[in-house]
C-alpha cells in the first residue's frame, strides 16, 4: 500500500492573508495526511483481524476516509493555486476562452465569489466535467459531501473559518474572498485547465 506524502508549496508572502493564518492552514493539511494514513492502515489491522466482527467500525473509518482524502487533495489544489505568487492569467489563456463562451470573465469571478459566500463551511469549486466537456461550479459541503464525481478541479477556493480566522472576523468572509483572488496565481489554474481537457 503506498501511502500519502504531503507535498511542499512555494508560498511567499501574500497580500492580506498573514504567515500566521498560512502556517496554521499547513498544518491542518499535513494532518489530513497523516489521518488518511492512519486510517487506511487501521482498516487494514480491521480486515485482517476480524471483518464480521468489525463490521461498523469497519464502516465508520470508510466514512471518515472519504473526509481525510479530500481533506487532503482539496487542500493541495488550494495551497497550489497561491504559490509563486499573484500571476494573471496567460495572454493565450485557453481558460478565459473557455469561460467568455458562456459569460465574460470579471462576470465569471463575481459570480464565483457570490457562490464563495455561501453560509456555512465548504468549498467554492471550478472543475471541468470530462463527460460534457464544460466547466461546472459546485459549492461542496464540509469537504466531502457534494463531491462532483468525475470532474477534475480547476480551481478551490477553502471556505472553512481555518482559513481566514487569524486575519478576518466569521463576518468578514467577503474580504477573504476578495483576498484570495488578489493573491491568485493563474498560471495554475490555467495549468490545472489544461491537465482536465487533455
Amino acid at each position: 500500500m503506498k501511502i500519502f506524502e504531503e507535498k511542499k508549496f512555494n508560498i511567499g508572502e501574500l497580500s492580506g492573508i498573514s504567515a500566521k493564518n498560512i502556517e496554521e492552514h499547513l498544518k491542518l493539511y499535513s494532518g489530513y495526511v497523516k489521518n488518511a494514513n492512519l486510517v487506511r492502515e487501521k482498516l487494514g489491522k480491521l480486515y485482517q483481524e476480524d471483518p464480521a466482527g468489525n463490521a461498523f467500525l469497519i464502516g465508520e473509518l470508510h466514512r471518515r476516509f472519504a473526509f481525510e482524502f479530500n481533506g487532503v487533495r482539496n487542500h493541495e489544489y488550494y495551497f497550489q493555486s497561491l504559490s509563486g505568487g499573484a500571476k494573471p492569467l496567460p495572454a493565450n489563456s485557453k481558460l478565459k476562452a473557455e469561460l467568455e463562451k458562456d459569460v465574460p470573465m470579471d462576470v465569471f469571478i463575481e459570480a464565483f465569489k457570490q457562490m464563495a459566500a455561501t453560509r456555512g463551511i465548504g468549498w467554492a469549486v471550478m472543475a471541468w466535467d470530462q463527460a460534457t466537456g464544460q466547466l461546472v461550479t459546485s459549492w461542496i459541503d464540509e469537504q466531502h459531501l457534494g463531491q462532483l464525481n468525475g470532474a477534475k478541479w480547476i480551481l478551490a477556493l477553502d471556505m472553512w473559518e481555518h482559513s481566514y480566522i487569524y486575519d478576518y472576523a466569521s463576518s468578514e468572509k467577503k474580504k477573504y474572498i476578495d483576498t484570495f483572488f488578489q493573491n491568485l496565481n493563474w498560471e495554475e489554474i490555467e495549468k490545472n485547465f489544461v491537465e482536465a481537457t487533455k
